[in-house]
């Protein structure tokens, strides 16, 4: 999973997995990529900045189940207008959490829920009923996809568990294109 340098043949993979072919025409452009960036004191994990700055920036067809949102964008159930997001800072996770299954909430949960929420990832889409997909953008876990719900935090990729997929945003786009289930890991 290179996060600094696009890979063509992934670059190629995500235009066909998303069926684009509309000469860029959907894509956001290098100058609002670098705006975006700026703004939120970030620089977006490969080959999802290349992919939104040069194919498309959101589609109607999955992933998830209601698309991929564009890179600015909350779901309408976000609850809020987003302004607490905070980009730059760190997401605060580095394994699965189910927060109502933890035996020892040993920090203020409400603290760390609206970290997991609002600080280090950007909202890749929804599955519908508060169930968003993330992308991690600062952090130990930058470049990694994670399903975060009303009730817990799973990263994505083979080697966490619960998938056979490789991790990051490309991969996460090829299982979702191979028709394989989210959680396929036996």
């Amino acid at each position: 999973m290179n996060l600094d340098q696009a890979d063509p043949v992934e670059l190629a993979a995500l235009r066909e997995a998303f069926d684009v072919d509309d000469g860029g025409e959907s894509a956001l452009g290098w100058e609002a990529v670098h705006a975006f960036e700026a703004e939120h004191g970030i620089v977006l994990p490969e080959p999802y900045r290349t992919f939104v700055a040069e194919i498309t920036d959101g589609s109607y067809s999955g992933p998830p189940e209601y698309g991929l949102m564009p890179v600015a964008e909350l779901p309408d159930d976000w609850g809020d207008d987003g302004r607490e997001r905070d980009l730059s800072r760190p997401f605060p996770l580095t394994e699965a959490w189910v927060w109502e299954e933890d035996p020892d909430p040993s920090e203020d949960i409400d603290d760390v829920l609206d970290q997991v929420y609002n600080h280090g990832s950007i909202v890749l889409g929804t599955d519908g009923c508060a169930m968003n997909w993330h992308l991690v953008v600062t952090g130990p876990h930058r470049g990694h996809v994670w399903l975060i719900s009303d009730v817990g935090a799973l990263p994505f990729g083979a080697q966490f568990g619960f998938t056979t997929a490789e991790p990051g945003f490309a991969g996460w786009v090829r299982h979702w294109a191979a028709n394989e289930p989210w959680h396929d890991a036996v």
